[in-house]
């Protein structure tokens, strides 16, 4: 089995002084999310192996710090092609990855991360709000397999939803 991590960038600071979209930084709420989400996936044991994040500002802030404070042992890579990327376009770099790696977290944008779950797991749109994550399964066995329409939605979470000092979350696993 192979299974995806999506992860969507922190809250981005649109006051901030910035030239292009791209380099738009993360807000402070959105560095709090990333370190929300990084431990949280420690604390279900849900870790990947691998990050392969879009190489926009706000979207290689959120993978790092995510990495740091949830302690993954995981190589992080920048991928140009996440940013303003299509749900092909992710499929292709997903196919693109080593069979060992079973779990992958990618971190890019909308709409992209939306139409990703609603057409790899034929399950309704869902609006996937700053720093929120979903977890897809596909039963194959290597990443060059992977179809759309065979994943299935695990879990989704938002930050708001995880509570680090409940004993709620790992009933998830």
């Amino acid at each position: 089995m192979k299974s995806i991590i999506l992860f969507r960038h922190g809250k981005s600071d649109w006051n901030a002084n910035y030239h292009e979209d791209h380099n738009r930084p993360l807000s402070d709420r959105g560095v709090k999310a990333a370190k929300k989400m990084g431990k949280y996936l420690h604390i279900i044991q849900q870790k990947p192996n691998l990050v392969i994040s879009s190489i926009a500002l706000r979207a290689k802030a959120t993978a790092q710090i995510a990495k740091k404070y949830g302690d993954w042992d995981a190589d992080l890579i920048l991928e140009k092609r996440i940013y303003e990327s299509s749900v092909n376009e992710l499929i292709n770099i997903l196919n693109e990855q080593k069979s060992v790696i079973d779990l992958i977290c990618l971190v890019g944008h909308q709409p992209t991360l939306s139409s990703f779950i609603f057409e790899m797991t034929n399950s309704s749109w869902v609006k996937f709000q700053t720093a929120a994550m979903a977890r897809i399964n596909f039963n194959i066995e290597n990443w060059d397999e992977l179809k759309i329409g065979e994943g299935k939605l695990s879990w989704l979470k938002k930050p708001k939803e995880i509570d680090l000092d409940s004993h709620d979350y790992y009933a998830i696993r």
